[in-house]
């Protein structure tokens, strides 16, 4: 008789058990077996440690903040005076990076969150590499940070290295990326970072929407999870030749509007500089660059100043609006206005100094200031006011050192001896307040916060009140 236990059939009355020797389990007894598990140890070891080394864990810094980051109040009334409170080495920020309530500043490989009011620091990060340019954008702060090790092919101008990884931060913490907002729901996870392709020597310029990067032969464009949207010029790794419109070109300027990123370009096929406005994203998410217009300016040496999308250009109501860009040329200096069709509809003469327009800008950026209702241009050596309405000049200021920044409902513009304070509408003259600049004569960017007047001289942050 059986009985069925499980898997098991249990025989009533069985035969005993057949007996079998024991077997003695493997062990590692011998010198060599002990060896070979302790260089196999060290091997790991080593491995690791080798790996830890070069990795960005290691090559980063990282100290957040964990107080409460306010908005400081703006100032009841203008100020009679204006000092220095503190100052900063921040030689990776072409123009003071304010945020809601943050001053943020980049030097060698480092990114730092300051107290607007103090300078103090409140976060920091590091890495060892050095940083291409911090900018803000989305609310966060922006680095970029150069590489050097890359795979591109001998010829490609970008092979000695570029601006590859980007890292966004929240200004208030530090912190890598974007805090969710109350009941955001998002599909991936967003660290902060990336890895994209841009020239040394790069600038952002921020649309509102999207981030483009300049260039001399490439310009890319991130969305704010900084997920690339576009590329325009010469692509590192070229699958589609036929996605380019045009190749073998340079760059001498670029500007930026809501979506549309107009650039200077000078190819082998045109005798003279080309306008070119095309879109930051494609048709259905298409990587082709969709061009809005492109036409041959008749003159080298061009450089695009501004763009505008509130364009009032043979409108027939105030809401009847369109996208207009401004370009400088010279010999003659005048600037050209041309509609979203790339069709000229406005020739303004300059009266600019020897030297405004040698050469191409910094960063293939022209130094601008937007407020509401104007451009403010720096050309070099006296700033504009250029109405959004049609970029036509409105006034000019002489001897100016930089485009100026909005503060308490009049405008600032840095001259030699302090800041020349104007009404805004009009540029006529309110005051002077004087800034000692101890001897700097250089270009002077401009930013505010609350109270805070902030300049970037060259190389140093520094800030008034």
């Amino acid at each position: 008789m059986t009985h069925d236990i499980g898997d098991e059939d249990v025989l009533d009355g069985g035969a005993e058990p057949a007996n079998h020797e024991p077997v003695e389990r493997s062990r590692f007894r011998r010198k060599r077996d002990v060896f070979l598990v302790a260089l196999i140890a060290v091997v790991a070891l080593v491995v690791g440690l080798l790996v830890w080394r070069s990795s960005d864990i290691r090559a980063t810094t990282s100290q957040t903040y964990a107080g409460r980051a306010t908005e400081p109040a703006l100032p009841k009334t203008f100020p009679p005076s204006l000092g220095e409170t503190w100052r900063a080495a921040s030689a990776a920020t072409p123009q003071p990076v304010t945020t809601k309530t943050t001053v943020v500043t980049g030097n060698g490989g480092e990114v730092v969150g300051r107290d607007p009011l103090t300078g103090e620091v409140r976060w920091r990060y590091s890495r060892d590499l050095p940083l291409c340019t911090v900018s803000a954008a989305w609310t966060m702060a922006i680095a970029v940070y150069a590489k050097s090790a890359n795979y591109l092919p001998s010829d490609d101008p970008r092979r000695p290295g570029g601006c590859s990884e980007v890292t966004a931060f929240d200004p208030g913490t530090g912190k890598r990326g974007k805090p969710p907002e109350p009941n955001e729901h998002r599909d991936k996870p967003f660290g902060g970072q990336r890895n994209s392709d841009a020239e040394l020597g790069t600038r952002l310029l921020f649309d509102g929407s999207y981030v483009t990067t300049t260039g001399g032969e490439l310009l890319t464009t991130w969305r704010s999870d900084l997920v690339q949207t576009m590329e325009y010029g010469k692509v590192p790794t070229l699958v589609n030749p036929d996605k380019q419109p045009r190749t073998g070109c340079t760059y001498g300027s670029v500007a930026v509007v809501q979506g549309r990123i107009a650039v200077v370009e000078r190819c082998p096929q045109d005798a003279t500089d080309r306008l070119t406005v095309y879109r930051a994203t494609g048709n259905n998410d298409s990587e082709k660059p969709e061009v809005v217009a492109s036409v041959v300016l008749g003159s080298k040496g061009a450089r695009v100043v501004a763009m505008s999308d509130q364009c009032r250009i043979n409108a027939q109501d105030e809401n009847d609006v369109q996208q207009c860009t401004a370009v400088v040329v010279p010999n003659p200096a005048r600037l050209v206005v041309l509609d979203e069709k790339g069709v000229q509809v406005a020739s303004h003469p300059l009266s600019l100094a020897p030297g405004d327009l040698d050469g191409d800008p910094a960063g293939h950026v022209v130094a601008t200031t937007r407020t509401p209702g104007a451009v403010y241009w720096f050309t070099g050596s006296r700033t504009i006011a250029l109405s959004l309405a049609d970029l036509s000049p409105l006034w000019t200021v002489e001897d100016a050192q930089g485009p100026g920044t909005l503060f308490a409902g009049q405008m600032l513009v840095p001259v030699g001896n302090g800041l020349a304070v104007l009404d805004p509408t009009d540029g006529k003259p309110v005051g002077t307040i004087p800034v000692d600049r101890g001897g700097y004569r250089g270009p002077v960017t401009m930013s505010t916060l609350g109270p805070m007047v902030y300049e970037q001289r060259g190389e140093t942050l520094v800030a008034l009140r």
